[in-house]
């Protein structure tokens, strides 16, 4: 495996993590918020994920595990390793109780900006902090593996993880912003939260390095796909029906497919 690709595969997980740093400084500079905006953004995000995923990924993963154990086992692997993947995300769900987590904040605005409850508000905003960490992890992974894989899908991975992480930005700064009222421990707070998706791509990788195969890409490859559904469908298309109307949300999703499909025709 040659260095410029894991140097390249790490670059893009740390552009995607670090996109939490820029939903704290939006925050921080928009005069207003733009929930139309933010809505039609997430719905491209999941567009993005959910098409990738797919249409893509799943491929690959079905393609990697038939050539490893025929095309029955092979079949039944990619599914059971998709659901896995589904079944992770979901349980790291279930762990963090919904209050502190910030797939569960329905609106920003009226939740964050209450200063009433300066030590309410500062334990959400560290709380949200800990677990987007924790969610970071695997979508660290699967960029970092998208991009070791395929350059071109890693950069489509990152960039549609960018989004969905500008507003998990917001959900650190703000509360722990207006409970403190200092920029700068906000805005390090978000951005090391951020930092998790690196870390998982680094610690994953060294841990399965020395179990690189097909089986072993295919298995990750479907486990991820499942993720990005997961993710897309639990967290991304439900806020954006909060922050938005439904169309919008709807438009950025088609969009987000229509983005992802004919980048893919580029690169046949």
């Amino acid at each position: 495996m040659e260095t410029h690709n894991i140097l390249f595969a790490l670059g893009l997980t740390v552009f995607a993590g670090l996109a939490t740093g820029v939903g704290s400084l939006m925050s921080f500079l928009s005069k207003k918020f733009n929930p139309k905006f933010l809505a039609g953004s997430l719905g491209f995000s999941a567009g993005v994920m959910i098409y990738v995923s797919l249409v893509e990924i799943m491929v690959k993963a079905k393609d990697s595990l038939t050539a490893a154990h025929g095309i029955k086992i092979g079949n039944i692997y990619t599914v059971i390793a998709f659901f896995s993947g589904i079944a992770i995300i979901a349980l790291i769900d279930k762990l963090i109780p919904s209050f502190e987590n910030p797939h569960e904040i329905k609106n920003i605005e009226e939740k964050n900006l209450n200063p009433a409850n300066n030590k309410k508000l500062l334990r959400m905003g560290l709380f949200s902090a800990l677990a987007i960490a924790i969610h970071n992890f695997p979508e660290g992974l699967a960029t970092f593996m998208g991009a070791l894989t395929d350059p071109t899908l890693g950069v489509s991975i990152a960039v549609a993880i960018a989004i969905h992480n500008i507003p998990e930005g917001i959900a650190v700064s703000v509360p722990i912003y207006y409970a403190t009222k200092n920029r700068k421990k906000a805005f390090w707070l978000s951005f090391l939260s951020g930092l998790a998706e690196p870390v998982g791509a680094i610690l994953g990788f060294f841990i399965l390095r020395n179990f690189f195969n097909e089986s072993t890409f295919g298995v990750i490859f479907a486990g991820v796909a499942g993720i990005m559904v997961y993710i897309s469908l639990d967290e991304l298309l439900p806020t954006a029906e909060e922050y938005g109307e439904h169309h919008v949300a709807i438009g950025g999703l088609i969009a987000g497919m229509a983005v992802m499909a004919t980048s893919l025709l580029l690169f046949l």
